[in-house]
């Protein structure tokens, strides 16, 4: 899901990167300029990033409800999915690596047998969530996506092989699967929480992904906006590149597309104008009231409209 295809690392390589390094980043806006204004928290009082970065409810009242008001809900069908779906793509990467560094190269078959045979798992609490049906169309999505991942993986691990008659485990592992997922992060020099994680991240060129289950939205590229920010609060390195993931189950098989974009200050300046905005919101219990649009699948729908 995360590994570009050969068109794509041409857009990158030749567009964004070049693009990126061209057009520059004020050094303001670098999250290793955290400590000055505007980066500088204006409140004490930190926030996940999704808080931020969520733009599903328009005037963010779904912030101000659960950390004012302090009222929790039951995720909808889609919060769930997705969680599951993520929680599925970690494993696979995870188990991947481990059966690389494991059984080491000389056993690739038996690395390409065990990954597909790598179990469906699905934790028993979403079942008291779901209905049946419900259900029933997870597992079925979830092992179209188990079957789609894993045959990636070997094919990668395949191509890697017939490269490169030498290789080690280490660098199979760096060269068929560049990416660290659920990434740990941070994200208190910025006034966010101190546990983010971000989905995946690479290392080659440093660039931010973040995997959807859903319909694309603008907002979404304040995800990896922020977690570039608190990258570079940490490392003070710069992250210029982001590519949103978009996943969708259609003709019983995965349709991915990406949205690699240019983290630039556009993206940097309106991150932390809706980070102090839902900062102040909360810190001085303003409730902005209820949404001009509301989807009725909102886990605070009932709150808002009775």
């Amino acid at each position: 899901m995360y590994f570009l295809t050969e068109e794509e690392k041409k857009r990158l390589l030749k567009g964004f990167l070049p693009k990126s390094r061209e057009m520059g980043v004020a050094d303001e806006l670098r999250g290793w300029n955290w400590a000055q204004p505007p980066l500088e928290p204006m409140y004490d009082y930190p926030l996940a990033l999704y808080e931020v970065a969520g733009g599903y409810c328009p005037s963010g009242r779904d912030v101000f409800l659960r950390r004012v008001e302090h009222i929790k809900t039951v995720p909808n069908q889609a919060m769930i999915q997705g969680s599951i779906f993520h929680e599925l793509m970690v494993n696979i990467i995870v188990q991947a690596k481990k059966l690389i560094y494991t059984k080491g190269v000389v056993k690739y078959k038996d690395i390409c047998q065990d990954l597909l045979q790598i179990p469906l798992i699905i934790e028993e609490k979403w079942e008291k969530i779901l209905s049946p049906e419900e259900m029933y169309e997870t597992r079925a999505r979830a092992k179209i996506l188990k079957d789609f991942e894993t045959s990636r993986i070997i094919a990668r691990v395949q191509e890697i092989l017939i490269k490169q008659p030498y290789i080690g485990e280490d660098s199979l592992v760096s060269l068929a699967i560049p990416v660290v997922v659920e990434q740990k992060l941070d994200g208190a020099f910025l006034g966010l929480s101190s546990h983010l994680s971000a989905d995946a991240f690479t290392f080659s060129e440093p660039m931010m992904l973040d995997l959807k289950f859903g319909e694309k939205r603008d907002f979404h590229r304040l995800t990896t906006t922020g977690y570039a920010m608190v990258m570079e609060a940490i490392y003070e390195f710069p992250v210029n590149i982001g590519c949103i993931v978009y996943a969708e189950f259609k003709n019983q098989r995965m349709i991915v597309s990406k949205d690699i974009h240019i983290i630039d200050d556009e993206l940097r300046q309106w991150f932390i104008e809706t980070r102090d905005e839902k900062m102040r919101m909360v810190y001085e219990e303003i409730d902005p009231g209820v949404a001009n649009k509301c989807y009725e699948s909102c886990p605070y729908y009932e709150n808002c409209h009775g």
